[in-house]
């Protein structure tokens, strides 16, 4: 029989393309049937019948002759058409159709039934799954691409929920009915990138911490794995936020964990709540909340992402009441009161924080039609570009009352890191229509490696620290993230410029690298020490010998790979990974280490979030095949949260 789902008719049964085709000849005749949108009944499809009442006599007896008809032919196809091979599968009566004529929706294609010769898409136009954000769409006819708004939408819609493979389920259905597959995004295992092996491993390992958070810290920020509880940070506040959860969400589909996905947002769901009377961090709530929340709308298009994406960011708004429009760092959801942190610089803005939210209230202006969110992030780049810069360099501290720059101090790491970052990925996300993104970038990127980029020694390039127009020898774990960052930058670069980017990438990511490879545990240190241009000299502060499961370096890697497809890049991956097991696991989950220069380190007893949406999402990626969550396709956010690339900025003409 026939029922309706998100829009879509589905036909059950034991059928071939050809039996589908012939019903949908047979079916040109009939009376056309009555079409619902989204229709239930306490959580069961309503069927679309007619009642024979509703026909006159001549036409009954029509319809029964064609009845007839139709069965005598169905049983004689039954003689010659072979049965499928999984009689249990339902099929998209439309799958075989691509006029779309019988139906003026939008029609979701499983990725197995699209070839590359059917719709005229070369090997590298036919995206995998996961990049599509979770499956390849066909258009038909008058089909509305415009994004839908939550509050557009009916209650029943918004309770809906998106199955493990990718299907729509409507509210009240049961989940475990659905079709399963054994990971949401399917690999091309006949090419030489993936590792499945290795890939595996790192699957189990987040299966290993999300198991024990759940076991012992589910709903709370973060797991202490040594004392079997919670673990939070100030940056959120006095609450039970859930940060792992959320964290999570993208990681656990892009793994196929679509168990553990569910129970992710069903917390989402019912639980998330931040409208709490504390203050929290304006820059962790957006690259951690509303980063996961936008990431795992993208990919699995569950409108309560969006929802919970949209509330979230409503609570941050009040930040950016300020003389300049430059936002505070903290703010508390509850009463709208902001300010910045006391220790910077005076109580002003940091450069890293305000300067990265671009990605995230642009993206949601795009997928809601709700300008708003850009032309905050938009009025923070303004101010930015107006300001006085020495040498063309950024320092990290602005005063969000005067627009005045604070203490002197230029950083690719701590404190400034991710603004360079989100420059040259909203030129990216954007399809590279944001040409000031692209601007300021260059400049920037250029000054940093004119004033900062140093060489030890023995050879190893380095980004230093700039305080007060003196050098600061050092370089944080956190800047590893360059080496990507430049790999990344020549990705989408030509020629000269292009080879440049990519041999500074390879440098700085050597550099991060023996900065593991010298430690007695294999891993990096928080700081590494270059005075007097001395390689890795240990550092004699406890904070610069500590490592808490930070992704940085294996970022690096993973945007090596793949820009180069040197093997080293994985295998120095799979070095980071057994070091991690052996040091950083524990029976109850991982934590990080105190000192890294310790063959035996002493644990820090905490599973920081990141660990899951980052450092094991790289690793996992590091090992699979390019076309899972695709460099041409998606920006990651610094959370490692992917969002598509959209078709341009944002404007009033946007459809919604």
């Amino acid at each position: 029989g026939f029922y309706v789902n998100n829009g879509l008719s589905y036909y059950y049964g034991r059928c071939s393309v050809r039996r589908i085709t012939l019903l949908k000849l047979l079916t040109i005749s009939m009376p056309e049937l009555p079409y619902y949108h989204r229709r239930s009944l306490q959580g069961k499809a309503v069927p679309l019948t007619r009642s024979p009442g509703n026909f006159h006599r001549k036409a009954g007896t029509l319809l029964i002759l064609i009845l007839i008809v139709f069965a005598t032919i169905c049983l004689t196809t039954l003689y010659y058409i072979p049965e499928i091979s999984h009689p249990d599968e339902y099929v998209k009566v439309y799958n075989s159709f691509t006029d779309g004529s019988s139906m003026n929706e939008r029609i979701d294609i499983p990725s197995d039934s699209i070839g590359t010769e059917k719709f005229g898409l070369d090997d590298n136009a036919l995206r995998h799954p996961v990049e599509m954000g979770l499956k390849p769409v066909l258009d038909l006819k008058n089909v509305d691409e415009s994004p839908v708004r939550a509050t557009d939408v009916e209650k029943s819609v918004a309770e809906d929920t998106v199955s493990e493979t990718g299907k729509l389920v409507p509210s009240g259905a049961d989940k475990e009915k659905v079709p399963k597959e054994e990971t949401a995004v399917a690999t091309h295992d006949t090419t030489s990138h993936l590792d499945k092996e290795k890939r595996d491993q790192v699957k189990s390992m987040m299966q290993h911490a999300w198991d024990n958070y759940v076991k012992y810290a589910f709903g709370e920020n973060e797991l202490d794995p040594i004392k079997k509880g919670g673990h939070s940070a100030v940056v959120f506040g006095k609450t039970k936020a859930g940060a792992t959860i959320v964290d999570s969400l993208d990681t656990l589909y892009i793994m196929g964990l679509m168990k553990e996905f569910w129970k992710a947002r069903d917390w989402v769901s019912t639980h998330l709540n931040l409208k709490v009377n504390s203050d929290i961090s304006l820059f962790e709530v957006n690259i951690r909340f509303v980063g996961g929340l936008l990431s795992a709308y993208g990919l699995s298009k569950d409108d309560t992402f969006k929802r919970k994406a949209v509330e979230l960011t409503n609570l941050l708004l009040p930040a950016f009441n300020t003389p300049s429009g430059i936002p505070n760092a903290l703010v508390n959801p509850q009463t709208g009161a902001s300010k910045n942190w006391n220790w910077a610089s005076g109580g002003s803005a940091i450069l890293a924080e305000f300067g990265s939210l671009h990605l995230e209230w642009e993206y949601l202006s795009q997928i809601t039609g709700d300008l708003q969110y850009l032309k905050k992030v938009q009025h923070i780049r303004q101010v930015l570009k107006e300001l006085d810069k020495q040498d063309g360099l950024y320092p990290n501290y602005l005063n969000a009352r005067t627009k005045r720059w604070g203490s002197r101090h230029v950083s690719i790491g701590a404190l400034g890191d991710s603004f360079y970052e989100y420059l040259l990925k909203s030129w990216l996300m954007t399809g590279k229509d944001d040409i000031e993104a692209r601007d300021m970038y260059f400049e920037a990127i250029k000054a940093m490696e004119k004033h900062l980029l140093r060489t030890t020694q023995d050879g190893f390039k380095y980004m230093a620290d700039l305080k007060n127009g003196r050098l600061d020898e050092k370089m944080d774990h956190l800047a590893c993230f360059a080496g990507g960052m430049f790999a990344l930058t020549s990705m989408n670069t030509e020629g000269e410029e292009s080879e440049h980017y990519l041999e500074l990438g390879k440098e700085l990511t050597r550099t991060c690298h023996e900065s593991y490879d010298r430690t007695a545990s294999k891993i990096g240190p928080e700081v590494m020490i270059f005075r007097g241009g001395r390689s890795f000299t240990p550092g004699t502060k406890a904070v610069e010998k500590m490592y808490i499961l930070r992704p940085e370096t294996v970022e690096s890697y993973f945007y090596m790979w793949r820009a180069t497809h040197d093997p080293m890049y994985q295998e120095w991956g799979w070095s980071a990974v057994q070091a991690i097991e052996k040091h950083c696991r524990t029976d109850n989950g991982y934590t990080g280490l105190k000192n890294v220069f310790d063959a035996h380190p002493p644990k820090d007893n905490v599973q920081q979030s990141f660990f899951l949406a980052e450092t094991l999402k790289y690793l996992y990626l590091l090992f699979s095949d390019d076309s899972d969550i695709s460099l041409r396709e998606y920006v990651f956010n610094t959370e490692a949260h992917p969002f598509p690339h959209i078709k341009g900025i944002p404007t009033e003409t946007t459809q919604r």
